[in-house]
Order: C-alpha cells, then sequence, then structure tokens
C-alpha cells in the first residue's frame, strides 16, 4: 500500500484534470503518477479494471476510480473554499448532463471521423444546447451557481475547455461571452496552471 494516497492520471484528460484541481484546492498531499495511455501500468489495471484515468488508491485499501469520487473525496478531507456548500440536486444534475449529453456531443464534434452519420458542425449545434445554458448562468453570477466557485465549475470547466479547442476561432466570436469570459478566468488561473504542468 502506498504511504500516501497514489493518483494515476494523464495530464490532458478533462476527468483527470477536475480530480488534480480539487486535489490541489484541498491541498491533500499525495503522489502522482503520470500514465501513459498506450502502456497503463498493471498496477493500475488491477485496482481498476476499467483502465481509464484518474485512479486514486488510499493508503488504507480503498479505491476511488470515478473522477467526482475523487473531487468530493478531496473535499471532504479539506474544502478551504467551501466547494461543497452549493453542491445542490441542481448542480449534481447539471454534472450529470455534462457528463453524459454533453460529453457524447463534445466526442463526437472533436472527431467526427469515427461518427460520419452526420457532420462536424451538427455535433457542435448538439453541443452547443448546453453550453447557451451555461452562457445563460454565468449571465447572473460569475459561477454557475452564484458568486463562489463550486464543484460543478471545476467538474465541467475541462470539458468546456476542450469543447473550445477543437476550433477556437469559432468559440471567440460565438455569442457565448459570458460562457467565454468564465472559461478564459479558469484557464489563466494560478490554479490551473499549477495542474497542467507537464510533469
Amino acid at each position: 500500500m502506498p504511504s500516501l494516497p497514489l493518483l494515476y492520471s494523464f495530464r490532458r484528460c478533462p476527468y483527470a484534470i477536475r480530480a488534480r484541481m480539487a486535489i490541489a484546492i484541498s491541498g491533500v498531499a499525495l503522489e502522482l503518477l503520470e500514465v501513459d495511455l498506450k502502456a497503463k501500468p498493471e498496477r493500475m489495471l488491477q485496482l481498476s479494471p476499467k483502465a481509464t484515468v484518474p485512479v486514486l488508491e488510499l493508503p488504507d485499501g480503498r479505491v476511488l476510480d470515478e473522477s467526482m469520487d475523487i473531487m468530493l473525496w478531496s473535499f471532504r478531507q479539506c474544502d478551504p473554499l467551501g466547494m461543497l456548500d452549493d453542491f445542490s440536486e441542481d448542480s449534481k444534475a447539471l454534472v450529470k448532463r455534462n457528463d453524459t449529453e454533453f460529453k457524447q456531443s463534445l466526442n463526437r464534434y472533436k472527431y467526427p471521423e469515427r461518427y460520419p452519420e452526420f457532420p462536424a458542425l451538427h455535433y457542435r449545434a448538439e453541443g452547443e444546447i448546453f453550453l447557451r445554458d451555461l452562457d445563460d448562468r454565468l449571465g447572473h453570477g460569475a459561477y454557475l451557481f452564484g458568486n463562489k466557485p463550486g464543484v460543478a465549475d471545476l467538474a465541467l470547466m475541462p470539458f468546456v475547455r476542450q469543447f473550445a479547442q477543437v476550433d477556437r476561432s469559432w468559440f471567440n466570436v460565438s455569442p457565448y461571452s459570458a460562457l467565454r469570459a468564465w472559461l478564459d478566468k479558469w484557464i489563466a488561473s494560478d490554479l490551473f496552471v499549477s495542474v497542467m504542468k507537464k510533469p
């Protein structure tokens, strides 16, 4: 067993990014192992047969292999910013939408050659339904559920970032100005910069 929690991660994976951001905010000490997705460690595969990052191995033998579980575990250890204060049913539902319907549109928009039934712009339009909702929310506050960041902001940001990066020139002139300002603020933050450093 590791003496510290051990996080199996991959730098660009949005699920791993949100887990690392939560851990960084909480200040929990751990070891970080950057995984080569083409040669995944045997230990990680033993811990989590689904073979996806992130995976957190705790010193007591417990294994967390869902990014949201890792985020919530981190904040239950220490929550200096009160990230759990607004983790309401509405917040949980928004995260679920992100992880299901929006993630599906993102995958198809990013890799349209794998989904030739429709062109990439069709999948982008599907994703924009979610973007519009987020932009509307951010028109009423600096963050998704008010004027302080919460779990939903951390959980969604890496996926919105990935969607924007597919065609950043389009995103930069899209009508989602509040969402764009929110995303740019996160990307420029010391928190995000720190968790995206190459190992």
